[in-house]
């Protein structure tokens, strides 16, 4: 099993940038593969970027694509998303989530996917 806590979200203006980190619990970190999904008030929790183990597989969502990055340090057992340019609708509950996998290229955009999940953290975008 693993635990995923995030951090480093926040408070921002439009145009800034954040980037959220999510630290996992575990010593086999390399077996999973990971995302990140997003929630806003009022809304469905949705897709946002996803990593497959390996690290060289990765799928992001349309809005966020050119914007965003993955990334993943296994030695670390971390999980990061850097946000560039964001913008006021990217205001969301940003929640990590993993899965151990036995393929090391697999990325999914889909939320039954993922078996563990960290508790959030909070980015607000400002206009």
């Amino acid at each position: 099993q693993v635990q995923l806590v995030e951090s480093g979200g926040g408070l921002v203006q439009a145009g800034g940038s954040l980037t959220l980190s999510c630290a996992a619990s575990g010593r086999t970190f390399s077996s999973y593969t990971v995302g990140w999904f997003r929630q806003a008030p009022g809304k469905e929790r949705e897709f946002v970027a996803a990593m497959s183990r390996s690290g060289y597989s990765t799928s992001y969502a349309d809005p966020v694509k050119g914007r965003f990055t993955i990334s993943r340090d296994n030695a670390k057992n971390t999980v990061y998303l850097q946000m560039n340019s964001l913008k006021p609708e990217d205001t969301a509950v940003y929640y990590c989530a993993a899965d151990r996998t036995s393929m090391y290229d697999f990325t999914s955009r889909r939320i039954s996917e993922y078996g563990y999940w960290g508790q959030g953290t909070q980015v607000t975008v400002s206009s």
